[in-house]
């Protein structure tokens, strides 16, 4: 009997043994997946219109809304996501020459991993400009477009409206600037992402890059100044673009261009600045505005039975600065201006 004691023992003891050994090990399995080895390299998010292009995803913003990153990568590098951030473009001034919308600002940086063309203006270069994601829930803010102005309420100038800022990940683009408005004394465009154009008569410009970042998210805006060509008058000046201040022309000066990126799959141009108003009694067709987006400033006078005047709107999404209002073809009504357009946020990075 004491044989059969000591074996029964021994076999529990053995048992009970087993029994914890399968228990730790157990939790070295949980422990792995929990983090180790076995972490996934890529980021896992959601948030926006997501698309895919090769190995990376896409997401599109172009309203507010949350970047919800429900996993990092276990790669540092990969969590440094590209982005392009374009704030609201303004608004064009009132007259008989108003200064054209400024386009919102354009800040875009890719990480290298993510395989696209880049606009000039990009900030990877920059440490402050990236943006390092871990698990959490980034807002996302995107700017509307300034609104637009009309008439000339006693006899003053009318400027254009800022756009708004968009942000992302701590990373700012400051609305486009209010073109500057013509009247017994002009106006000068107002600061912003990219500057407002000035007014008639010598309105001088709004400047760009307001806050000063690097690379500079924006232009100047161009002053009021005579226009090339026969019997040359004062035009309105042209609302700055993301790459260019505008340009002098035979009846008006067109908005300053924007910059074209590949972030989101194929080359889009953004934030282009709005066309000033062409001179004052001229006949000339409307004055264009900037390549993305920038909407194009009226003519001086429009004939009947046109009786708006009305300059263009900039394009939704891309920042682009609204056109200048023009004057009717009598009573020297004055037209209303095209309103900014808003801004759009797009993130970027690799998947798998």
């Amino acid at each position: 009997m004491r044989d059969l004691k000591n074996k029964l023992t021994s076999g529990k003891n053995t048992k009970n043994t087993q029994s914890r050994r399968g228990k730790s090990f157990g939790y070295q399995v949980l422990g792995f997946g929990a983090g180790g080895a076995g972490a996934s390299p890529f980021i896992v998010a959601t948030g926006g219109t997501i698309t895919e292009s090769g190995n990376d995803k896409i997401h599109t913003f172009t309203g507010d809304g949350t970047f919800t990153v429900n996993s990092a990568g276990s790669c540092a590098t990969n969590n440094i996501v590209s982005h392009l951030i374009v704030a609201g473009g303004a608004s064009g001034g009132t007259g008989c020459s108003g200064g054209g919308g400024g386009a919102g600002g354009f800040r875009e940086v890719k990480n290298p991993i993510t395989p696209y063309t880049a606009s000039p203006l990009d900030g990877f270069s920059t440490p402050a400009n990236r943006i390092t994601v871990t698990a959490q829930g980034y807002p996302i803010v995107v700017g509307g477009g300034g609104a637009g102005v009309g008439g000339r309420p006693n006899g003053n100038p009318v400027s254009g409206n800022n756009g708004v800022n968009s942000s992302f990940g701590g990373i700012i683009s400051a609305g486009g600037g209010g073109g500057g408005g013509d009247g017994p004394t002009p106006a000068t465009g107002k600061t912003g992402g990219s500057g407002g154009g000035g007014g008639h008569s010598g309105g001088g410009k709004g400047n760009g890059n307001v806050p000063p970042v690097s690379p500079a998210q924006g232009k100047d805006g161009r002053e009021s100044q005579p226009t090339v060509g026969p019997a040359p008058s004062d035009a309105g000046g042209a609302g700055g673009g993301a790459t260019a201040a505008g340009t002098p022309g035979s009846s008006g000066h067109q908005g300053g261009a924007g910059a074209t990126t590949s972030i989101n799959a194929s080359p889009v141009a953004y934030a282009g600045g709005g066309g000033g108003s062409n001179r004052c009694g001229g006949t000339s067709p409307d004055v264009a505005g900037g390549t993305g987006g920038g909407g194009r400033g009226a003519s001086n006078p429009r004939p009947r039975p046109d009786t708006d005047a009305t300059g263009q709107n900039g394009t939704d999404n891309t920042g682009g600065g609204g056109g200048a209002g023009g004057s009717l073809a009598s009573g020297g009504d004055i037209g209303g201006t095209g309103t900014g357009g808003s801004g759009i946020v797009i993130i970027r990075y690799k998947f798998q």
